[in-house]
């Protein structure tokens, strides 16, 4: 009977060697993490009910970390916070971030809201700076050398910068490259991941992070295409009754979906960077390719590094995601239309002769007129600049992947500024031109000379005015 039983007792015990023999990068992530502590900043960039899906999503990743055991003192949180009790909202108190999900705002910090979410501040926030603040609650990244720092920013973006909600405050992409060195040099942290959903959101990173300040990013796309929102009205799978917004954006839905189910102390960041960019590459109508830059060794780093991982899922089984069949793919909506959705959908859905329809029409109409405004502005200018033949050339022209945007970023945000000075702010929509700005700045025009365009094409009446 011993000698039957022994073999058996054998292969178990070397059945269970094997699996801790396979398992030590796993147990020393902890051991790392026992030394010092997780760190995150969340950021919704933008404001007004018609982007309910930017805080939606920065809510929802709230809810993931600290479930994942982060403490509130290491979450920092930037929200307009205009959504949850915005009249418009068919549930005042609450944000959902998927039909028929659960509320994601409930807890969530106030720590940066209204007028205190500003370039200045994200960046003194960043780098520790309690004294370079102008509001908020005084919460700074105050991570040290054996830290670990997650950064998520969903907004509206456009080649070069993303969005802040006060109409010409933006986040350039060299500017925050700088203020993450600065981190770096400081001893700011032992690794960071940064996620970010916005439109040509690649453009913030490529050609510009290097691959040796421990920074892993992402980005919902590369740097000449829209990122997608998600969970939109009219669209399948849609909102509930009453909400006429989008829920939430394509990428960001894909990572938070991914961390809500699985045990993120077996999930590795490349294996949810494949999920999230299959997720949002197949399957829909229309799509955008998610990236990744700087040190993509990190890559094979746990999640649970960085973001912890909720109990509930310790015995979840990973499943491969597939791409839903062809007949039943969802649709999506550019971020850059979904509120020119919102108003369409408001204006369909309002009873006939009512003022609500009356006013969504008015609206509809506006917002199309000063997307046709700007068009025809940026257009005229560049005609001014190159001459009718050579301006769409110049205009258009997308370096080779890998090259940064603009060679000269001060040029770039002077004549960001210029233009706006002359012409007005630009809008999420305008901002899709700012690569043709950094084209005029490729090609050596001046600030004088950005001036002398803006000033004949804008400060004359046109048809469009």
């Amino acid at each position: 009977m011993i000698l039957i039983t022994r073999p058996r007792y054998v292969l178990l015990f070397l059945a269970l060697l094997s699996l801790t023999s396979i398992s030590p990068s796993s147990s020393s992530k902890v051991e790392d993490i026992s030394n010092g502590t997780r760190w995150a900043v969340l950021i919704a960039g933008s404001r007004g009910y018609d982007n309910y899906r930017h805080q939606a999503d920065v809510c929802h990743a709230y809810q993931i970390l600290k479930k994942g055991g982060l403490k509130d003192e290491n979450i920092i949180v930037f929200m307009y916070d205009d959504i949850a009790f915005n009249p418009k909202n068919p549930r005042p108190g609450v944000i959902i971030n998927k039909p028929g999900g659960n509320d994601v705002y409930q807890g969530v910090p106030k720590d940066y809201t209204g007028k205190d979410i500003n370039t200045h501040n994200f960046y003194a926030v960043l780098l520790g700076n309690i004294s370079g603040l102008t509001g908020g609650r005084g919460k700074v990244l105050n991570s040290g050398p054996n830290d670990h720092v997650f950064i998520y920013y969903a907004d509206h973006g456009s080649p070069g910068m993303v969005g802040m909600p006060i109409a010409g405050d933006y986040v350039y992409a060299k500017d925050l490259i700088d203020v993450l060195k600065k981190k770096h040099d400081a001893k700011g942290y032992k690794s960071m991941v940064f996620y970010m959903e916005a439109c040509e959101s690649g453009s913030l990173f490529e050609g510009i992070l290097p691959n040796n300040i421990s920074i892993y990013a992402t980005t919902a796309a590369n740097s000449k295409e829209s990122s997608w929102g998600f969970y939109c009205p009219g669209d399948f799978p849609s909102p509930p009754p009453g909400y006429d917004v989008c829920l939430g954006d394509l990428y960001s839905i894909s990572w938070l979906e991914d961390c809500d189910k699985h045990d993120l102390r077996k999930e590795t960041l490349a294996k949810q960077y494949e999920v999230v960019r299959r997720r949002t590459a197949n399957g829909y109508l229309d799509s955008s390719h998610v990236m990744q830059f700087g040190n993509k060794r990190q890559s094979e780093d746990f999640i649970f590094t960085y973001m912890g991982t909720n109990p509930e899922n310790d015995n979840y089984t990973y499943f491969k995601y597939t791409a839903s069949p062809a007949t039943s793919r969802p649709r999506v909506v550019s971020q850059r239309n979904a509120d020119l959705l919102h108003l369409r959908y408001k204006f369909d859905n309002a009873p006939d002769g009512s003022d609500v329809k009356l006013e969504a029409h008015k609206q509809l109409i506006d917002e199309i007129s000063r997307r046709k405004k700007v068009d025809h502005n940026i257009k005229q200018i560049g005609k001014l600049l190159f001459g009718y033949d050579k301006s769409s050339e110049v205009m258009k022209n997308v370096r080779t992947p890998g090259e940064p945007l603009v060679d000269d970023w001060d040029c770039f945000k002077m004549l960001v500024k210029t233009y706006e000075k002359h012409c007005g702010f630009l809008s999420s929509y305008g901002r899709k031109h700012t690569r043709a700005i950094a084209n005029m700045c490729n090609t050596g025009v001046t600030p004088e000379q950005m001036a002398a365009a803006c000033v004949q094409t804008c400060h004359m009446k046109s048809p469009l005015s």
